[in-house]
């Protein structure tokens, strides 16, 4: 007997809080702590998002679609609204950097390379390439920042070499929470849109997945998704920059939408369980 939508909705809820509640665990939060959470997200949605004819939902409203009692939703409501951390701005501003050494032949050595910059100068410098691909953040910081990431090095005579086609923030753990959390909130969003908003119209969603690989195979396939995941995310981004009037003030059309593809690896160990020979899973 299939489960009921209700059931499938729990079971794949009870999946996607295992990884949650093991770093809530690993950071010393209390299971209210994540409930006090879920309760002022499920206000503010059902404030925003569920109300009638066009209008911000009732008190009286929210508390029947939450089963929160009124006195809860009012003080919920009253919470301050939380601002927009500056943490995905400067993850943002530090990729685009990256991604404009990459693919800016001003920033290239002749061969299609980055090259390695001298840190001031109007042209072909690092100072140059922050201006043109971060905005307003100051170059030394911007400078300091990939020298911490590991993604830039300095070589004897002063010039700045990039190390890494990618950007992953080391300031500290928070930063990296928000960029997980807002990768992790795309993901969900892009479900959500797949099997409520526009099922006619899915957005890209695919996974490929094996259960019965060896250890070497394993190790062998993270370098290889590793490089041609990098090699598809770099062509995308080139278009999009293209695309983009922050990179690019001349690209014309209506309107202003935030878009992109994320690409994650998984792996997990099944050495416990025993072998069984299966069917395999292919790419859905």
């Amino acid at each position: 007997m299939k489960p009921s939508p209700s059931q499938a909705l729990s079971d794949a809820t009870h999946k996607l809080l295992v990884p949650l509640v093991r770093i809530f665990l690993r950071n010393g939060k209390a299971a209210k702590s994540l409930y006090d959470l879920v309760k002022q997200v499920y206000v503010d949605l059902a404030k925003e998002e569920f109300g009638i004819g066009g209008k911000k939902a009732t008190v009286s409203r929210i508390a029947i679609l939450t089963g929160l009692t009124r006195k809860e939703v009012q003080a919920l409501l009253a919470q301050p609204t939380k601002g927009d951390s500056s943490a995905e701005s400067e993850y943002n501003r530090a990729a685009r950097v990256i991604a404009g050494w990459l693919k800016d032949s001003r920033f290239s050595d002749g061969r299609g390379h980055p090259a390695p910059l001298p840190f001031e100068g109007k042209r072909g410098s690092f100072a140059a390439l922050v201006k043109l691909y971060s905005g307003d953040i100051p170059v030394r910081a911007m400078l300091d920042e990939l020298l911490y990431a590991g993604a830039v090095r300095q070589l004897k005579d002063e010039r700045i070499c990039l190390c890494a086609r990618g950007y992953i923030p080391q300031k500290s753990t928070p930063e990296k929470l928000h960029i997980l959390g807002t990768d992790t909130a795309d993901l969900i969003a892009t479900i959500d849109h797949n099997v409520y908003v526009a099922p006619h119209k899915p957005r890209f969603q695919r996974t490929v997945m094996y259960d019965n690989i060896p250890i070497e195979a394993a190790r062998e396939f993270h370098a290889i998704a590793a490089a041609r995941g990098q090699e598809l995310l770099e062509a995308l981004d080139r278009w999009l920059s293209n695309h983009d009037r922050d990179v690019n003030p001349t690209s014309k059309g209506s309107g202003r939408v935030r878009t992109g593809l994320g690409i994650y690896h998984f792996e997990n160990s099944l050495e416990d369980e025993p072998v069984k020979p299966r069917k395999p899973k292919k790419a859905r």
